[in-house]
């Protein structure tokens, strides 16, 4: 899941419309940052299967990033680093940094959905849970374009934004679901677990930069 991530962020963007959705975006996108940064520090780890070619599925072990209680303890973090930055007038600040917290559990909540069996609940030895829907494979690949197209559904009208930057922002997510799709089809293995981790940084370092940019508004 990446481009569907994207897709519950500029829904959730709809909420407030003074905030940058390229904030919801990065939101969304936490515990995938922390983990391809814990990956390459060593505290976290993701291996290639022997059965990659047909599932495309990656096995990770990432208590601290993708963890329920360590999506909560994110969520909230991140809904109090927003309320201390904001500026904005108090209960503007409270919405904000609960539409942040939610963008960030819903990482979490999507991860559960198409993952196989294996977001802890707690702790490396906790139980695990994942509803698998990559299995599925023509329902996971319908799932996510309906998630993009839904968000942008949802957030380009009364946007605010010019039509230059509107019509780049619903080519930029249907670019990722296109992108997505790919990664979980026809992609070849990648050629080690650290270029894996690098290379997934780095595209989302430039997603979110993308959308904070595009989610740019003139100032009349």
């Amino acid at each position: 899941m990446f481009a569907g991530h994207v897709g519950v962020a500029l829904a959730i963007g709809r909420g407030e419309r003074r905030v940058n959705v390229g904030v919801f975006v990065a939101a969304a996108l936490l515990l995938d940052a922390l983990l391809w940064l814990l990956v390459l520090v060593g505290c976290e780890s993701v291996s290639i299967p022997a059965d990659f070619a047909s599932t495309h599925q990656p096995e990770f072990i990432f208590p601290y990033s993708h963890g329920l209680l360590a999506a909560v303890a994110w969520s909230a973090l991140a809904g109090v680093a927003v309320a201390l930055l904001c500026s904005r007038p108090n209960l503007l600040k409270l919405r904000v940094a609960c539409l942040v917290a939610l963008a960030v559990f819903s990482h979490w909540l999507l991860d559960a959905l198409v993952h196989r069996p294996e977001l802890p609940l707690a702790g490396k030895t906790s139980a695990t849970i994942g509803l698998g829907l990559w299995s599925n494979m023509p329902l996971a690949l319908g799932v996510e374009p309906a998630l993009v197209i839904l968000g942008l559904w949802l957030f380009l009208p009364g946007s605010g934004l010019g039509r230059g930057k509107s019509i780049a922002l619903a080519v930029v997510a249907l670019l990722l679901m296109a992108f997505t799709a790919v990664g979980i089809t026809v992609a070849h293995p990648p050629p080690s677990t650290t270029a894996m981790a690098g290379s997934s940084l780095a595209t989302l370092v430039v997603v979110c930069a993308l959308f904070l940019w595009l989610g740019k508004r003139s100032r009349s």
